[in-house]
């Protein structure tokens, strides 16, 4: 069986055709740029470290997961602990003078912007742009024609009072400093009908400023253009993509790009609650004959299945979930909830993920915990599977694999204390979780005693995020179910994880490892 077979998603059909989502998982917020036959999208990532993802693609279909360009947040104190809502919110990728550019608005500090030569990097520390709270969704432009430069944003009502409009700057060539105040150039209250406006990406086409973006709520809204010949304005606007008889709802914030031979593609995200925020390919077009206004999928409604964009055959693939850990090291789809310590990885010469069993007060509530490795659900319905060696001697060390949001459940081992009942400081199965309003975790099965130590672990996601645990300790009797069925729950703006953890209680002194080897995501 090919590989493509076994993935949990894939959006190429194999027929010159391509299905939606084209990346079906949380990669919220996202934004598309050409650089000749390549292109390249980075996404949201919030508070999960190493941020702002870059993939690539030769067919705006088929995409891998190459790297991320940022690899702290700052200031670094803020981001000690998960923030899963701040940080790095919908960031804009464009390359002008040699070079990739990513603006983005942290709402709590500003905008910020790095640059590369490669989009591997090295990329440039982040360098405050505009300081002040509630600044989102930053999107510069360099007016090739001009040489003029500019930035348009929008606002968090949460932190700023100001929501619903559209904020544009004169930038330096240099993108490092804006040069003027600023100024609104689109009041969507003045819109009749036209709330939360946000998400804007700006363009520069056949002598007129476009504003793409969305209003009218993550999921309930649609997809704006806004167009003037002065950038300061006034704008026009437009209604180029919304939900009507189809089932994506939203649709929401994207970015749009042209191919070598001329097409023209607008990705967009599609909220998907416990998937996150899941992106959709869409087929665009400028009608001439209705004042030259861009229509987007089919005749404005998003498209479900639509034939390639016009590039060379490529190899189906969507962005890897799997991992073998060779050589002890994560792949890229990994992150973590919070900056990284050293030490919560141990190196080693062989195959498997050693991961230290950190001692914290928090091991009641994953949440709370900054050394949690996770990824995003890699498709609506699959089955994720690991196998677990707890090697920590401390009692109550514990490790497992999670699914991890506003409620999370997790499944794993725990190193049981003398005297407690069904422990005599062995090895037990646990099955835990906490609902969305609880502060800690409660049993949600029996636990069980694991001569061996070693168990092998699986989570099957159903329709729904349902969630079913199994585990196979190795006594004979194959995988059981364990608990009852978890439904899975977002996060503020993001999307239920997949989590590896490995945890013991306050003291002093090494706690140990976990070992996890051969994690496997399939359809």
């Amino acid at each position: 069986m090919s590989a493509a077979a076994t993935r949990p998603w894939t959006a190429d059909r194999g027929d010159g055709t391509y299905r939606n989502p084209v990346l079906n998982a949380d990669w919220s917020d996202p934004d598309v740029v050409r650089v000749g036959d390549d292109y390249y999208l980075t996404a949201s990532s919030f508070g999960r470290v190493p941020g702002l993802p870059l993939l690539h693609s030769r067919d705006l279909v088929n995409w891998t997961l190459i790297g991320h360009a940022l690899d702290r947040l700052e200031p670094a104190a803020d981001f000690a602990a998960p923030r899963h809502d701040r940080g790095v919110w919908a960031p804009s990728l464009r390359h002008h003078a040699g070079r990739f550019w990513i603006f983005w608005g942290d709402p709590d500090h500003g905008i910020q912007q790095i640059s590369a030569e490669d989009i591997r990097g090295p990329w440039t520390t982040p360098h405050l742009v505009k300081a002040g709270r509630g600044l989102i969704d930053a999107c510069p432009l360099w007016d090739e024609e001009t040489g003029e430069a500019y930035l348009v944003h929008a606002w968090a009502k949460s932190r700023s009072g100001i929501k619903n409009r559209l904020t544009g700057h004169r930038m330096s060539p240099d993108g490092r400093e804006l040069l003027d105040e600023g100024k609104t150039l689109v009041d969507a209250d003045t819109i009749p009908g036209w709330f939360t406006l946000e998400g804007p990406k700006l363009y520069r086409r056949d002598g007129e400023f476009w504003i793409l973006a969305p209003a009218g709520g993550v999921s309930t809204g649609w997809q704006g253009a806004f167009r003037s010949r002065d950038f300061f304005g006034p704008y026009e606007e437009r209604v180029v993509l919304a939900q009507g008889s189809t089932d994506v709802n939203g649709p929401h914030q994207g970015g749009w790009v042209t191919t070598p031979s001329g097409e023209d593609w607008f990705l967009h995200f599609q909220d998907r609650g416990p998937y996150g925020r899941v992106v959709h390919l869409q087929p665009m077009r400028w009608d001439a004959g209705d004042g030259g206004w861009p229509v987007i999928g089919d005749r404005g409604e998003p498209v479900r299945v639509h034939r390639k964009p016009t590039a060379p055959e490529q190899t189906v693939t969507a962005p890897a979930s799997s991992d073998s850990f060779p050589g002890g090291r994560y792949g890229r789809q990994w992150q973590w909830t919070a900056n990284p310590r050293p030490g919560r990885t141990v190196e080693h010469g062989g195959d498997g993920l050693l991961l230290s069993c950190v001692r914290t007060a928090h091991a009641h509530d994953l949440r709370a915990l900054p050394h949690v490795l996770v990824q995003r659900l890699p498709a609506e319905t699959f089955t994720a599977e690991v196998e677990l060696s707890l090697g920590s001697e401390v009692p109550g060390a514990k490790a497992g694999l999670a699914v991890l949001g506003d409620a999370f459940s997790w499944i794993g081992l725990e190193r049981a204390a003398d005297g407690e009942e069904d422990g005599d400081g062995g090895v037990r199965l646990v099955h835990r979780y906490a609902e969305s309003v609880a502060e800690r975790e409660r049993d949600a099965a029996y636990a069980r005693p694991v001569p061996g130590a070693s168990v092998r672990l699986r989570i099957e996601v159903g329709t729904g995020a349902r969630c079913r645990f199994l585990a196979d300790t190795g006594d004979g009797t194959g995988f059981r179910p364990s608990g009852q069925v978890f439904a899975a729950m977002p996060w503020r703006w993001v999307g239920a994880l997949l989590g590896l953890f490995a945890t013991a209680p306050e003291g002093t002194g090494p706690a140990g490892t976990a070992r996890f080897t051969a994690f496997r995501t399939t359809a």
